[in-house]
């Protein structure tokens, strides 16, 4: 069997599914006229008149955009509002403003809206290296998943915990950026995604005035506070790697209009700021999170998946596929000579083992120290068939194992 290294990299969230809302807008009877018109003033149409208490005539932003207008329906209380909002929506889905795209994906997904500015250099008529993107993107996409993380425990440093689970749960994450690389936009489900929307949107509010407190006084104890937020060493990775190389970023949380603002948020949430300067109090904080983050006592149930020793006899280590106990996919331990041999035995009859031990920080929750009462469970056949087919997939791992007694 082949497992994915731990530090390999996230699946990148799904891109902007902009073909296929592009081609089919939502139906009138799906829409609502007054959050239709509030997500157009959020992506930066302009109301310039219209027949007061039944319909707003709208012009998209930027240069050019009085030639094209919609004209959208206050309410469903006159005859013609369907009609209205028909044209309005094939207007939207025939437009080559980024804004129409935003606006349909908004109206297809009821998402709460989180958005990243960065303020980098530019190059000739406007133009930025290829690289600002991905940049913006690889920061965007820490802080999301750091924001996931949030929802699941309070920690100042996950490393290998809950990170599946979150990882899992950015899947319905849409993502839509503007060219140049300055400015991305991620459409968070309001049914799934809210609980992630509200914690980062506290966290980033508690980083910064975590930052101030730091800046003003010197102390880094507003940090420690700051963690029952949702600040952790991973958001503290990612504001860094969103700042880094720029003149300041910002990142502001939208509530979708359909769903309201949820409690805990802000009405109008404004833009985080952070600049070059809050760089050391970052990465400070970051490392204190790290060094700080206690190790934590566990009661593992795994499947062996590889063993390993220097010779016939003595202690050895093994590396466990975690089944339950902690939110973490695998740990490695170190075992005496007959901790090992019953590892080894019980992997053999296709039977997963409990032990108890300390998940250690260090290192990301990926060991286990003071291991001790290795003792095989019984599981029921179907698990054991599939433990048993694991073992025939990797024998390989296991010459040593059997060589040993």
């Amino acid at each position: 069997m082949t497992h994915r290294p731990l530090d390999e990299s996230l699946r990148p969230v799904r891109p902007h599914p902009v073909d296929a809302l592009w081609n089919d807008p939502p139906t009138p009877d799906q829409v609502d006229p007054a959050v239709l018109s509030a997500l157009l003033h959020r992506h930066g149409w302009q109301r310039r008149g219209g027949a007061a208490g039944r319909y707003g005539r709208w012009t998209p932003p930027g240069p050019g955009g009085g030639g094209t207008s919609l004209l959208v329906p206050e309410s469903r209380a006159f005859p013609d509002s369907d009609d209205l909002l028909s044209e309005a929506l094939v207007a939207l889905s025939r437009s080559g403003s980024p804004s129409a795209r935003d606006v349909l994906v908004a109206l297809a997904v009821p998402s709460d809206e989180i958005r990243w500015w960065r303020d980098v250099p530019t190059g000739p008529v406007g133009a930025a290296p290829w690289t600002v993107e991905e940049q913006l993107r690889a920061a965007a996409r820490q802080m999301l998943l750091a924001g996931a993380l949030a929802t699941r425990a309070r920690a100042g440093y996950y490393g290998a915990r809950h990170r599946r689970s979150a990882a899992a749960s950015l899947e319905n994450v849409l993502v839509g950026a503007e060219p140049g690389g300055r400015r991305l936009t991620a459409f968070v489900p309001v049914t799934t995604g809210r609980p992630l929307a509200v914690r980062l949107h506290q966290a980033l509010y508690a980083a910064r005035e975590a930052i101030d407190y730091q800046r003003a006084t010197g102390g880094m104890d507003a940090f420690d506070a700051a963690v029952e937020a949702g600040v952790s060493h991973e958001l503290m990775g990612a504001l860094v790697a969103l700042v880094r190389g720029t003149e300041g970023a910002r990142i502001a949380v939208e509530w979708a209009p359909s769903a309201g603002v949820p409690e805990g948020g802000a009405a109008p949430a404004e833009p985080v700021e952070f600049s070059p300067g809050d760089l050391p109090v970052l990465r400070e904080a970051g490392a204190r999170y790290l060094r700080e983050e206690p190790s934590v006592p566990v009661r593992l149930t795994g499947a062996v998946v590889r063993m390993r020793r220097s010779g016939p006899r003595g202690e050895g280590t093994v590396r466990l596929r975690v089944l339950a106990g902690a939110e973490v996919p695998h740990v490695r331990m170190t075992l005496d000579e007959e901790a090992y041999r019953i590892a080894g035995h019980a992997h053999l009859v296709g039977l997963p083992v409990r032990v108890h031990g300390r998940l250690e920080s260090r290192g990301g929750f990926r060991r286990l120290t003071d291991a001790s009462g290795v003792v095989p469970v019984q599981v029921d056949e179907a698990e054991r068939d599939r433990l048993m087919k694991s073992l025939q997939e990797n024998l390989d791992f296991f010459e040593e194992a059997c060589s040993a007694d």
